[in-house]
């Protein structure tokens, strides 16, 4: 079956209209194609273009600019360490060398059964809880060798363990994936980090703070 036959385009144009610029919703509809297809496509691209109008290399452009779009697939978690100065210095390094053995695949592959993929990343922007490692973009903090590979394990048997920060769940990438395109999964008022929505930032900005 064809992509833009998989894809709802009905989401994509409710993605469109909250934005007065159509070509604005780039971004939120290749994380929507993500959420269908585990990946950015070509025909997911193609559609995407036709939607708004503009040219593929345009989109294609963007897909592949932003390392969080990926041009291929990807496990069911993707795994990132970090590896910049601090995370390393703190063992970052170690727990990505220990975990492409203990995976047995190496930088951007993914395992045999699908579920778990790995990348070094060069900042997680965390570095007061180093070394982080990341799973469909949320946190997992103050990791050790010992730890990555548990929640690696763990997430490979369909049981990940929360979030350091964030959600009370870990969600697949492709449910990550429909959260980055704006389609709520409710699960942003769970969890430690949790609360209502906030306008403090506006009220601040309108301060002059």
């Amino acid at each position: 079956m064809a992509t833009d036959q998989i894809l709802n385009q009905e989401v994509m144009q409710s993605i469109i209209k909250r934005y007065p610029r159509s070509r604005s919703a780039i971004m939120p509809l290749l994380h929507y194609v993500q959420s269908v297809t585990g990946y950015v496509t070509n025909e997911g691209i193609e559609l995407i273009s036709d939607l708004l109008d503009i040219e593929t290399a345009e989109v294609s452009a963007v897909a592949t600019f932003y390392t969080q779009y990926k041009r291929k697939p990807v496990g069911e978690y993707h795994v990132g360490v970090c590896t910049n100065t601090l995370c390393a210095v703190m063992g970052g390094d170690a727990i990505f060398s220990a975990l492409k053995e203990h995976l047995g695949i190496e930088n951007d592959g993914v395992t045999d059964d699908g579920k778990v993929s790995l990348e070094h990343i060069e900042c997680n922007a965390a570095c007061d809880y180093a070394p982080v490692v990341m799973a469909n973009w949320e946190f997992y903090d103050n990791q050790t060798v010992e730890s990555a590979k548990s929640l690696v394990d763990a997430a490979r048997s369909g049981n990940p363990p929360a979030p350091t920060r964030g959600p009370n769940k870990l969600v697949t990438y492709k449910q990550a994936s429909a959260v980055l395109a704006g389609l709520d999964d409710g699960l942003a008022r769970e969890g430690v980090q949790a609360g209502g929505p906030t306008l403090l930032g506006l009220k601040l900005s309108k301060e002059g703070k």
